[in-house]
């Protein structure tokens, strides 16, 4: 067997069971090695679009990712889905085709180009070599929480190889164990929050999967509950929750959270969007980070106290110590900390944005992309999953689709790359296959990654595409427009997305006022036989708060 063929048969031995990618040349064999293997092999029509998939498919499964792209330009289309990744700590392994002779015009650097956006470069040496190679390559993925690029070089996957693992090997590798924290960390963790008179939890993308044990602390010392955005809907449904802090905070969210006393970070970074570049933290608040990993914690924001350990456990065993079974906890508790009566009337009256009033902007044929948003809330099946691309726009479907959990809400927005929507939702989808997909996205994002209407249609995805179409890339309208600057580089006639995407086998409706909508009830209640996409001409004249936050980080 040859190397290429030994690699996929090795890797579908591992326990992958789905690979996007574009085939060619380089990467076909190692392909065709995976689907005989038993893998599926999504086919997108860009490796952009491929990488993006790939990426979603690992944040919503919990499994790691796996990517197959040719060579040289197969690999360069690709690398901005691989940034997104890379800068997510996405589990994702990238089989790449690599050009061994350098005057191939295939030929780069390609071990520069993963290691400039944040990926693991690794090799393939020979045949003899290959199948232990890729092994190491897809633990270091899975281990380190890593995205690793695996260079396959032409030569070497002709070279005749070891047999592979056969299939159902026990060979799958699980993440890498974090030691937990020791007893005079927790004992200080569970003494800071016994002193708490209004203690926040805010929960990153490091804490999904971890409700049980954060909400049962939180009852414990009487914490309020709230999330990063991409941990969006991971309290849904508990009275203390505020939903997102941050740029998508509601205001009743942001007011509660810059009142605290004391912010645990649970997995998450405290970055500049999830604390509004540290408006959020209010004077004199103990800032508390919990994270695998010891280089994360006050990474963003210095912090007055870090942990390094899992948040599940590191909650479970604070809640210990707290309720007397730990040398100290005296059994006392649960504490009142930052709930009453009172706040729970109004966490259940202001949680959510459709409960502040704004003033409707529609009319002249275009629709407030709140009033949009709300209507699809009502309308969309609660058993979702929202995607969103980057824009002016983003905002609206963040903080107006409610989700169900933390599974419900795919935020590819690491490198805030304009045009990763589409493809963050076909990977979202095909990972949570019982779930209504939802993709969100800007006219700008949607006509970049257009070509995957073709992918989403040929995989039968019974999806709901929502255009918020203001005829520009708003987000530059909106901030060097007030200058005077002048706007015609970012600027766009109309284009009737909705015939376009006729053209590709969808449904198509425009939605100019919240009348129009009918046609999203009527494909409802119908076959779904064909996604659905929406082109909602929106006002565009009211620029987004959360766009201002954007550009001061730029």
């Amino acid at each position: 067997m040859i190397a290429a063929e030994a690699v996929g048969r090795a890797l579908a031995g591992l326990g992958v069971t789905t690979v996007f990618g574009v085939a060619g040349s380089g990467n076909f064999h190692v392909t065709n090695a995976l689907v005989a293997g038993g893998a599926r092999f999504v086919a997108a029509r860009h490796e952009g679009g491929a990488a993006t998939m790939a990426d979603a498919y690992a944040r919503v499964s919990g499994r790691p990712g796996l990517l197959s792209v040719h060579q040289g330009p197969g690999l360069t289309n690709a690398i901005t889905g691989i940034a997104e990744a890379a800068k997510s700590r996405t589990p994702l392994l990238v089989l790449a085709g690599e050009a061994g002779d350098p005057r191939s015009n295939f030929a780069i650097d390609q071990d520069a180009l993963a290691a400039a956006v944040g990926a693991v470069p690794m090799r393939a040496h020979s045949g003899e070599t290959a199948v232990d190679d890729a092994i190491r390559a897809y633990r270091t993925a899975v281990r380190e929480r890593r995205t690793v690029l695996l260079n396959l070089p032409l030569n070497v996957q002709n070279e005749m190889a070891k047999t592979p693992p056969s299939a159902g090997a026990a060979l799958v590798p699980e993440a890498a164990a974090v030691p937990a924290p020791p007893p005079e960390t927790i004992a200080r963790l569970g003494e800071l929050l016994l002193a708490a008179r209004r203690p926040v939890f805010i929960a990153g993308r490091g804490a999904r999967g971890a409700r049980a044990e954060l909400t049962a602390l939180a009852d414990r010392v009487g914490a309020l509950l709230a999330t990063s955005a991409v941990a969006k809907g991971l309290f849904r449904g508990d009275p203390w929750d505020l939903d997102v802090s941050g740029g998508f905070a509601t205001p009743l969210a942001a007011e509660l959270i810059r009142g605290a006393d004391v912010i645990v970070g649970w997995g998450c970074a405290l970055n500049m969007w999830t604390t509004r570049h540290g408006a959020l933290i209010g004077p004199g608040a103990t800032l508390v980070q919990v994270d695998l990993e010891e280089d994360a914690i006050g990474r963003h924001r210095p912090v007055e106290f870090g942990v390094c350990g899992e948040a599940a456990e590191t909650a479970r065993l604070t809640l210990w110590y707290l309720s007397g079974l730990g040398p100290a906890g005296g059994g006392a508790g649960p504490w009142p900390g930052y709930r009453s009566r009172e706040l729970a009337v109004r966490i259940a009256g202001e949680r959510r944005w459709r409960d502040v009033p704004y003033a409707d902007t529609g009319g002249g044929g275009r629709i407030d992309p709140r009033t949009l948003s709300i209507g699809l809330d009502d309308l969309l099946p609660q058993e979702r999953i929202v995607s969103v691309d980057s824009g002016n726009f983003m905002g609206y479907p963040s903080m107006f689709l409610s989700v169900p959990d933390e599974d419900g809400f795919c935020f590819t927005q690491a490198f805030q790359s304009v045009g990763l929507g589409l493809a963050t939702a076909i990977g979202a989808a095909l990972a949570r296959p019982d779930r209504l997909p939802v993709a969100a996205l800007g006219d700008g994002g949607a006509l970049m990654g257009i070509a995957e209407l073709e992918t989403v249609v040929r995989l039968g995805l019974p999806m709901v595409i929502v255009v918020y179409d203001d005829e520009a890339y708003g987000a530059e309208v909106h901030h060097f427009g007030p200058d005077g600057h002048p706007l015609g580089t970012v600027t766009f006639p109309p284009a009737d997305l909705a015939r376009i995407a006729r053209g590709f086998g969808c449904a198509g409706l425009t939605v100019r006022s919240r009348a129009d909508l009918a046609g999203v009830a009527d494909w409802l209640s119908g076959p779904r036989d064909r996604p659905l996409l929406i082109d909602a001409k929106v006002t565009s004249e009211q620029p987004s708060w959360w766009l201002e936050e954007a550009f001061r980080g730029h």
